[in-house]
């Protein structure tokens, strides 16, 4: 791996841990820089397109729910250029709002992600979620 695919595994994986962190803290504004405007997400629910819908789905069910952490390992990144292709686990976990009797709801899933460089800065431009198993409720979100 040379050093420019290294510098670009090394920012882009910065940059997803912030946008996990983004999600986990509802820190909507750093998650929509993080995204293109033109992005676009299947997240399990239909296609997306564009960083306010995709920020307004996720803020749908993270807005409901209490705690969540979003844990990422096994980064794969594959640079060609100003484009990059990356792959990452993700482990989800999400509580209700009340006392531990709620409902939460997990997952485990691989993140497929697409970046482009522009001015120097990767930014998510297409994320694909292919959960692997889920476990609880769906009730956790509202």
């Amino acid at each position: 791996m040379n050093m420019e695919a290294m510098q670009a595994h090394y920012e882009i994986g910065r940059e997803l841990t912030r946008f996990a962190r983004a999600m986990d803290d509802r820190d909507w504004p750093t998650l929509k820089a993080i995204l293109t405007e033109d992005a676009t997400a299947e997240l399990g629910t239909g296609p997306l397109k564009g960083s306010d819908a995709i920020v307004a789905l996720i803020r749908q069910y993270l807005d409901a729910c209490g705690t969540s952490q979003h844990l990422l390992g096994n980064l794969i990144v594959e640079v060609e250029g100003d484009r990059a292709r990356s792959r990452c686990y993700v482990s989800d976990m999400h509580l209700g709002r009340g006392d531990a009797s709620e409902p939460n709801f997990r997952s485990l899933g691989d993140y497929h992600d697409v970046w482009v460089r522009i001015d120097g800065r990767w930014q998510l431009s297409e994320r694909h979620k292919h959960n692997r198993a889920v476990i609880g409720s769906m009730d956790v979100f509202g």
